[in-house]
């Protein structure tokens, strides 16, 4: 039997901080390749990328798991009680950068696919889509995947995010859809003069004052079926003055708006780009923006796909896991273009902190879900 623990040890001890592959992809491949995968590299610029199937090509029963072995950075590392890639086990958890987020995930899904096919070889095929490229900026690595994917014929008929979707206690939550993720950077072009003469000047401090305050204060939406209400934070505001007696010519804020399915990226720009020049004219004053869209709102209904994965969670744990649409994005919001997909993973207590750990039983929990996810699934005999 494959030992996923193992595996994610393996995995850590990569310093495969992004964009780095550090090795993992190399430790994966050849894990995979010995149990029968064909294994193709979908690298692109700097990042490295892994699909790997089993079975015949374009069956339409094929089942995915999509998951990243990079890592975000160390941070400080004399806060850490140990070495953040050397996969330390102590108190019945394995410790290290990318323990929760999300290494131990992948190890779980390869562990169990590749014991799968080797003990019950399904009718149908599995595919491993493992990026390098998630926790950075995420255009060369799912996507790269999925385009590789579409120019060489490769498809999922239904897909596992393996991100740690958890809270506090192992299977109690899944995820069925994400919120949008939009950043807009606004800057105000006013007249520069002295403070004691302000109407001498155009303050964009004023304006830009009054337009976060007018879009902080607004309600979005009250939510959906399955989403929260969206949600605007300002979170800079900056005008790079240092003198007391200067009314400056620029000030700059940035706002984040986590949005759901109410929205698009294009309808949020379009309401920022009126507010914003309502209060151009009212003040006098220019103000540009710039919009970075980070994912759209989706939602995967609820149905076969997330049934099989509650029914293996709810076996496994003893806990029918709550179907959310919280949290930040994920690869998720690429892989939905393709096919259906939801999330399951380990408890994500500690990702991105300091001494990132997370029990070694639910890792073996997580390989037996994944098992049973795979077991159902081509069980069944509806295609």
């Amino acid at each position: 039997m494959t030992d996923p623990v193992a595996l994610t040890a393996d995995l850590i001890r990569c310093a495969s901080v992004t964009p780095a592959d550090g090795g993992a992809m190399g430790v994966l491949e050849a894990v995979l390749s010995e149990a029968g995968f064909e294994c193709h590299r979908a690298d692109r610029g700097d990042v490295a990328n892994l699909y790997a199937r089993w079975g015949a090509k374009g069956h339409p029963r094929t089942f995915g798991f999509n998951g990243h072995t990079d890592v975000v950075p160390v941070g400080d590392l004399a806060a850490w009680s140990v070495d953040p890639f050397g996969a330390e086990k102590k108190d019945g958890q394995i410790w290290g950068r990318g323990a929760a987020d999300m290494k131990s995930g992948v190890a779980a899904f390869a562990a169990a696919a590749v014991d799968f096919v080797r003990d019950t070889p399904p009718d149908g095929a599995i595919v491993l889509a493992i990026t390098g490229d998630e926790e950075g900026d995420a255009v060369d690595g799912t996507v790269a995947l999925l385009d590789w994917m579409a120019a060489n014929d490769e498809r999922m008929a239904a897909c596992i995010v393996g991100e740690p979707t958890c809270p506090e206690r192992m299977g109690e939550m899944m995820k069925i859809g994400r919120r949008g993720s939009m950043t807009a950077f606004l800057t105000a072009t006013g007249v520069q003069g002295h403070s004691a003469y302000p109407h001498r000047a155009k303050n964009p401090v004023h304006a830009m004052a009054a337009l976060v305050h007018s879009l902080a204060s607004a309600t979005l939406d009250d939510g959906t079926q399955h989403f929260d209400p969206s949600t605007l934070a300002v979170v800079t505001f900056d005008t790079g003055n240092p003198a007391q007696n200067v009314i400056p010519a620029e000030a700059r804020a940035t706002v984040n708006i986590r949005f759901n399915d109410t929205h698009s990226g294009a309808s949020l720009t379009a309401w920022l780009n009126e507010e914003a020049t309502k209060v151009a004219d009212e003040c006098g004053v220019q103000i540009a923006m710039d919009v970075k869209i980070s994912g759209e709102a989706f939602l995967t209904p609820p149905g076969a796909l997330s049934a099989l994965v509650a029914d293996a969670v709810e076996a496994e744990t003893g806990l029918r896991p709550v179907l959310s649409t919280s949290g930040g994005t994920s690869d998720a919001r690429f892989v939905k273009d393709h096919c259906p997909v939801v999330e399951f993973g380990l408890v994500g207590a500690t990702m991105h902190k300091v001494d990132e750990r997370v029990e070694t039983d639910h890792i073996h929990q997580l390989k037996a879900i994944y098992t049973r996810i795979l077991r159902d699934y081509f069980a069944d005999p509806k295609p």
